[in-house]
């Protein structure tokens, strides 16, 4: 709805209905976002709305709803919602509200309108009949995911699960795609015969449309880090968590919240639940994990490279050495250390054994067809190709370590390259982190600019590189294929070729079997590092 002449100054920007527990309620709401040219404007026009609706809602004998309000960080932007019971008449409401507050129309004018408006179906968020794990955080999401559903697998169970590649029944791939937010969760939901279900939850779906379930058993936040800021409203890591938090304010009271402790933000999260907190921790027993503890709640914690379980009146148990879980890369990644711990928080709380824990960990093979492009290592006549999902800060540095550890004393390439929807900041970080690469080339994604001018993002990233070290030529390259291929053909025995992986990776993985190189398992990467 663009501003008109008769007031300029302010516009709206967003109205939604959400159908599903989402950053302002833990039921279905209708949003609406406004954006002023001036501090203020946009705050006067939200005020304007919400007593448009609330004078709305007294003349239609509607109960008065409530209201949550958001500020952006410039005091440009404000949003306001009200939950809703029948969808029609309150995204109606909202519409006329805008109308009222952008001083186009009157409240007895759209009264005429609403009037002759059914009131439309009552909301209808699916409620498990079965234990729900859901998970979320801005990196290890779908390895936590995977990681949780094959430990239960393993256990016997029939699971359901929804992460970024699609929906999987029993194991078994029933629907290809992005199924992180409200449409997956139902489908799987209402999945007949199964005993579990361990649902991904992404961002952009608790703010699109609202979470796809009522309530959950168990709640997992791996992180939260700088990504997709500037979108949909959400600019700073406050705002970040807010919405990731989604999924711990509507889990169960007799449910668990396993949490980051190491994660000043997640940590933080217990605050806003009913449910136990089961927090994990690289950092060992810290004051944050005894605080815990004193609470009645539990922790896994990195101890001595032993992944232990602790709870109060119970004795420590040292479940697993984390170098023996072959998606921990030999313990070498940090970042999946912590996102097993976290999937064996969630596996204890809904009450499987140990030995069923460390079974199913030790099952769950570091390769291209269980946890596709997640630290996939391929090797050639001593060649290394590594092909990762890192679109971050937080899962470059991960990547850059690993990578590290497998070269030694050799040489690392990569191959440069996310999504244009990343602000300015985040592109020349992640050039600085790539500016530790000994070979570096930009990998483009052309149907990933978003937006972005293509040779504006290249500079950016180069302008990166060279404050993080690197003085060598960056070339850019059309395709991550040809990328990896380039740093592959320049590779000596030794080196490690990176590729960060988001539009390709099947052509990524075909292309490396078709040129003879075969997965390192978790036997040969410890004896590439021990060498």
């Amino acid at each position: 709805m663009p501003p008109r002449a008769d007031h300029p100054d302010v516009e709206l920007v967003e109205l939604r209905v959400l159908d599903g527990p989402n950053r302002f309620f833990t039921r279905p709401a209708v949003k609406l976002e406004f954006a002023g040219t001036g501090p203020g404007d946009a705050e006067a026009a939200a005020g304007r709305a919400q007593r448009a609706i609330e004078r709305l809602h007294l003349e239609l004998d509607l109960p008065q709803p409530r209201f949550a309000t958001r500020h952006s960080v410039d005091g440009r932007r404000t949003a306001i919602a009200f939950p809703w019971r029948r969808r029609t008449v309150s995204q109606s409401i909202g519409t006329a509200a805008a109308r009222i507050a952008l001083k186009r129309s009157s409240v007895r004018r759209e009264l005429n309108g609403l009037r002759a408006i059914a009131l439309g179906p009552l909301a209808h968020v699916p409620r498990a009949r079965i234990p729900l794990v859901a998970v979320t955080g801005t990196n290890g999401k779908s390895t936590t995911t995977r990681l949780i559903a094959h430990v239960f697998a393993s256990a016997g169970r029939r699971v359901g699960m929804t992460n970024s590649d699609g929906i999987y029944v029993d194991g078994e791939l029933i629907e290809a795609g992005d199924w992180t937010g409200f449409g997956g969760a139902g489908r799987v939901l209402a999945e007949p015969g199964l005993d579990v279900a361990v649902l991904e939850t992404a961002r952009g779906g608790i703010l699109l449309r609202g979470i796809g379930y009522a309530a959950n058993d168990v709640s997992v936040v791996t992180n939260v880090s700088a990504d997709h800021l500037g979108l949909q409203g959400i600019d700073t890591l406050d705002e970040l968590a807010e919405v990731k938090g989604t999924v711990v304010r509507i889990t169960k009271r007799d449910g668990w919240a396993v949490l980051n402790a190491d994660d000043d933000r997640v940590f933080t999260m217990r605050r806003m639940t009913r449910a136990t907190p089961y927090v994990f921790s690289l950092q060992g027993r810290t004051p944050r994990v005894d605080a815990v503890l004193d609470r009645g709640g539990r922790a896994a914690i990195l101890d001595d490279g032993w992944i232990v379980l602790l709870a109060a009146g119970r004795r420590r148990r040292r479940l697993i050495e984390a170098a023996d879980i072959p998606v921990t890369f030999a313990g070498l990644s940090r970042n999946n250390v912590a996102n097993a711990m976290a999937a064996i928080a969630a596996c204890e709380a809904l009450g499987l054994t140990s030995r069923q824990i460390n079974r199913g960990l030790r099952a769950f093979p570091l390769d291209a067809r269980t946890n596709p492009g997640r630290l996939n290592l391929y090797e050639r006549h001593g060649r290394f190709a590594l092909v990762d999902f890192a679109h971050n800060e937080a899962g470059l540095i991960g990547l850059m370590e690993v990578a590290r550890a497998v070269a030694g004393s050799h040489r690392i390439g990569l191959a440069l390259g996310t999504a244009g929807d990343r602000t300015d900041e985040i592109l020349n970080r992640l050039g600085v982190i790539a500016g530790g690469a000994d070979d570096l080339v930009i990998a483009e994604k052309e149907h990933y600019l978003r937006g972005r001018d293509r040779e504006e993002m290249n500079e950016l990233l180069r302008a990166g590189a060279r404050e993080g070290g690197y003085t060598g030529e960056v070339t850019a390259l059309p395709t991550e294929l040809e990328a990896f291929r380039t740093l592959l053909d320049r590779a000596e025995p030794g080196d490690v070729a990176v590729v960060m992986a988001h539009v390709e990776r099947r052509e990524l993985f075909a292309w490396l079997e078709q040129e003879g190189y075969r997965p390192v398992d978790n036997d040969r990467l410890r004896e590439v590092i021990g060498a």
